[in-house]
């Protein structure tokens, strides 16, 4: 079996993600899945950064399309990113492991504050860290937030964990012809608009040199390949 590539990741998943076939909320199977995915791949040596979404529960965006003040919709976003990563620290936790969520925004009686080289000791001492409330800004995704901490941290691979084994040149429910990109640049997907995560995202990736891989998570195990340098998904890098 191939020797684990990585010694540190940040992995991003989708609030939306957490559903399972449910229309809102966190699916404690699903979550229970992934927190055990994510322990496998620590315990083969990798240190794991997560951001989680929290469109599973209020976006910003949609919100404010509604009618709402886009800040304050930003700020509802955010607490919700609280609430998922607070339900991942418990799943990984009663799979055994040891998890602590850090938030961008002051909320300290229910976790801690985000400081970089504390985040950082965290993971060296084998602790997962859940990266919550986004950047702490509004108009800020939480994609941007997941590039921004894979930075910080000094990530050898950001991944981004879909319902999609990748990224198509359209979108293949709608269009049987679509074929998936095993690798981009980070200009190609600037240029052809490709929605792998939003433009500020991907802009921090390429000027910052931090690869990111877009995979599957409802296909069990492809975490761990691509921890052994399988081609899983489509890389984009220089």
């Amino acid at each position: 079996m191939a020797e684990i590539q990585f010694k540190r990741i940040l992995l991003k998943l989708s609030g939306e993600a957490l559903m399972g076939d449910g229309d809102y909320g966190i699916d404690p199977k699903v979550i229970g899945r992934l927190a055990r995915e994510i322990l496998e791949v620590q315990r083969g040596g990798v240190q794991v950064g997560v951001v989680i979404g929290g469109g599973n529960i209020f976006r910003g965006a949609g919100l404010a399309a509604s009618g709402m003040d886009r800040v304050t919709g930003d700020h509802m976003g955010m607490l919700a990113t609280v609430m998922n990563a607070l339900a991942m620290q418990d799943a990984l936790e009663k799979a055994g492991g040891t998890a602590r969520t850090m938030s961008a925004i002051k909320i300290n009686e229910v976790c801690e504050d985000f400081i970089r080289r504390r985040a950082i000791r965290h993971l060296e001492k084998g602790r997962i860290v859940l990266f919550a409330a986004g950047t702490g800004n509004p108009f800020f995704t939480t994609d941007s937030a997941a590039a921004l901490r894979a930075i910080e941290i000094g990530a050898d691979l950001l991944l981004k964990a879909t319902k999609v084994d990748g990224v198509y040149t359209a979108d293949p429910t709608k269009d049987a012809g679509a074929t998936r990109y095993d690798h981009l640049s980070y200009e190609e997907v600037i240029q052809r608009n490709l929605q792998v995560m939003d433009t500020s995202a991907i802009a921090l990736c390429r000027d910052h040199r931090v690869p990111l891989r877009i995979y599957d998570m409802s296909r069990e195990g492809s975490l761990m390949r691509i921890m052994r340098g399988e081609a899983v998904g489509t890389l984009v890098s220089g």
